[in-house]
C-alpha cells in the first residue's frame, strides 16, 4: 500500500511550532542552533505546502494565525510522542539517551529538586536535562516541556500528577534579633500591619499572602513591604530579613540553618500553616519520552526507598 507523504516534513513542522512557542524568529532559531533566516525560510516553505499563512509577522512581533493556532495546538502533543517513540527505539540499544526539560516554581529549586537532579543525572550520564523556573500556572506541553512541578493549587488539569518532595511542609514566620529588639515581638498575625517586613511576589504581579492558622482560626494579613522579591530569589528575601529589614515568611525548612545559628528568630510559631508538598505532573499520553518515564521511576523509587 502506498503511503501517502506529508505536505511538510517532521522537521519544518518542528521548527514551526519552536517559532510559535518562542514568540520570535530570533528565539526559536537560537533554540535551534539555527540562522534567523534559515528559520524564516522554513515556516515559509510550510505555509506555501500547506496553502495558508500560519504566522503574522511584525516589525515587533510573530504571532499566529487562527491557522497557525491550531495546527500548533495540534502538532504539539504528535511531535511529542514522536520522539517518545524515537527515544524509546534508542533507548533500547542499551544507555538511556535523550533530553529531559522541565517547568518548575523557584520553590522546588532551593532544596528539593536539586539533590534529586543530580542522583538522577549521575545514573543516566546520557541524558540531559533543562529546567524552567517560573511560577505561572502553564500547559507544560504547550511551553515545550516533558514535565512540570507544582503545589496542587496551582496544578495544571488532567495531568498524571506525582509526589516529589516532603507531602507537609510549613511556612515560618522569621525576624532578626536586632529587628525584633527595635521593633517589638507581635502577639497576633494583624500585629504584622504595624511592622516592616519583605514579601515575595509572584510574576503574575501578585504578592504572595501571607495566612496563618491556629485550632481553626484562619488570619489572613495583608502588611505593606518595606522591600518585595520575585518569587525566584528566596535567598536573597532570607538575606535581608536577617540585614534587619523586617518579617519574612517563607518555608521553614529554608529557615531552620538560620534559627540553629541565631541569625534569624521564629515568631508566632503556633500560627505557622502547613500545606501539602509539591507533585510532578505530565501528560497522561501513551508513550511518554524515556527520559521522563524513567525520571519518574525514579522519583517513586526515591519516595519507597524513604
Amino acid at each position: 500500500m502506498p503511503i501517502n507523504p506529508l505536505p511538510a516534513s517532521l522537521d519544518d513542522l518542528t521548527v514551526f511550532l519552536a517559532v510559535v512557542r518562542a514568540g520570535g524568529f530570533r528565539d526559536a532559531a537560537r533554540g535551534l542552533a539555527l540562522s534567523p533566516s534559515t528559520v524564516s525560510e522554513t515556516v515559509a516553505r510550510v505555509e506555501a505546502r500547506l496553502g495558508q499563512r500560519l504566522l503574522t509577522r511584525t516589525t515587533r512581533s510573530v504571532t499566529p494565525t487562527d491557522a497557525g493556532r491550531e495546527l500548533a495546538a495540534r502538532l504539539a502533543p504528535l511531535i511529542a510522542e514522536t520522539a517518545a517513540a524515537v527515544e524509546a527505539a534508542m533507548s533500547r540499544r542499551g544507555e538511556l539517551r535523550g533530553g529531559l526539560k522541565l517547568n518548575v516554581p523557584g520553590a522546588v529549586m532551593v532544596d528539593i529538586l536539586p539533590p534529586l537532579v543530580e542522583a538522577f543525572l549521575a545514573r543516566h550520564p546520557g541524558i540531559r536535562m533543562e529546567i524552567m523556573v517560573e511560577d505561572r500556572l502553564v500547559d507544560a506541553v504547550a511551553e515545550g516541556c516533558d514535565a512540570g512541578i507544582r503545589y496542587g493549587e496551582f496544578m495544571a488539569r488532567d495531568m498524571i500528577a506525582v509526589p516529589i518532595g516532603p507531602r507537609r511542609q510549613q511556612a515560618a514566620l522569621a525576624a532578626a534579633p536586632a529587628y525584633l529588639e527595635r521593633a517589638g515581638v507581635p502577639a497576633h498575625p494583624r500585629d504584622l500591619l504595624a511592622h516592616e517586613c519583605v514579601r515575595s511576589r509572584f510574576s503574575s504581579g501578585a504578592l504572595v499572602p501571607w495566612e496563618f492558622e491556629r485550632d481553626g482560626e484562619t488570619a489572613r494579613v495583608d502588611p505593606a513591604a518595606r522591600l518585595v522579591i520575585g518569587t525566584n530569589a528566596a535567598a536573597a528575601m532570607i538575606g535581608h530579613a536577617i540585614g534587619g529589614l523586617g518579617f519574612c515568611f517563607v518555608f521553614r525548612d529554608w529557615l531552620e540553618p538560620h534559627f540553629a545559628r541565631g541569625a534569624l528568630v521564629p515568631v508566632l510559631e503556633d500560627w505557622w500553616p502547613s500545606f501539602d508538598g509539591p507533585w510532578l505532573y505530565y501528560p497522561g499520553r501513551r508513550l511518554l519520552p524515556a527520559p521522563l518515564r524513567a525520571f519518574v521511576d525514579f522519583i517513586r523509587e526515591r519516595r519507597g526507598a524513604n
